[in-house]
């Protein structure tokens, strides 16, 4: 089963490499980059601008030209 980030970026023709690679460009680092390709990334029921997770999911979604509401819900 591939996680929602991996539907994302195969709609738009993207590779596990490329997406980590663009993830680094954006300072993300690269286990948590492989976290967020595989679906592993935090149940949010509070949104805060500085919160960490929601930051590395707002680079995944400039990365695959998505919402950032596109990845969390299916």
């Amino acid at each position: 089963m591939s996680s929602r980030v991996q539907e994302l970026a195969e709609k738009i023709n993207m590779t596990f490499d490329e997406f980590i690679g663009e993830m680094r460009k954006r300072g993300c680092s690269e286990p948590t980059a492989i976290k967020i390709w595989n679906g592993v990334y935090e149940d949010f029921s509070k949104f805060r601008d500085n919160d960490m997770f929601l930051s590395n999911l707002r680079k995944a979604a400039d990365v695959l030209r998505v919402t950032t509401g596109s990845l969390l819900s299916k």
